[in-house]
């Protein structure tokens, strides 16, 4: 059952394509800055990482058969709204990949959105409470939600689980688990649950 969102198109005014959004990553990056109201070093060195990361991700996935098949059966326009942030290392995994998604069908149109400017629509998609990203919200040509998406693949988001039960707090090791997990998937966790997604268009 689809159901109406609470925004409005004109509320994404403000939005990036993969194209734009790639740029200006790259921009904050030669101008020493994140995104973000939160200019701290830790971040900003996250964005310097995140923008190599993001050129070899795109650079070395190579789209499923399966996926591409799901993808070329679209026939219904579809908006994908991706919640990100520069700084963010799971959105500098996804993006990418949703990113040579879209590339496949002309019928989906990707609009990344800042979070941190985007409270209004953020709030709406958090995750146990907390505005974890990338999150990503499929609408339909009526503006209806048809699915969300995110923060995680259900098999990346396990690594948090299984650092929280181990009573592991430490930002570093839970970002160095991420890393690890993500290499070893190749993105097939994501482009699995993305086609699975996908059929259900």
């Amino acid at each position: 059952m689809r159901k109406k969102v609470d925004f409005l198109p004109e509320h994404l005014e403000n939005s990036y394509s993969f194209e734009t959004y790639k740029t200006f990553v790259t921009d904050l990056v030669a101008q020493g800055k994140t995104s973000g109201p939160e200019q701290r070093e830790d971040l900003i060195h996250y964005t310097e990482l995140n923008a190599k990361r993001m050129k070899r991700i795109e650079k070395t996935t190579v789209l499923t058969e399966e996926l591409k098949a799901s993808l070329a059966r679209i026939k219904e326009s579809f908006t994908w709204i991706l919640i990100s942030e520069a700084w963010c290392g799971d959105a500098a995994q996804i993006v990418p990949v949703i990113g040579k998604i879209v590339d496949q069908n002309s019928k989906i149109d990707l609009k990344i959105i800042l979070r941190d400017e985007h409270l209004s629509i953020m709030d709406h998609y958090l995750t146990n409470g907390s505005k974890s990203i990338p999150k990503l919200i499929c609408l339909d040509q009526d503006f209806q939600e048809v699915f969300v998406w995110g923060p995680r693949p259900k098999s990346i988001q396990q690594v948090v689980t299984d650092a929280k039960a181990e009573g592991i707090s430490d930002h570093t090791i839970l970002v160095e688990r991420l890393q690890n997990a993500y290499n070893l998937d190749h993105t097939r966790s994501i482009q699995n649950e993305m086609n699975e997604l996908i059929d259900l268009l």
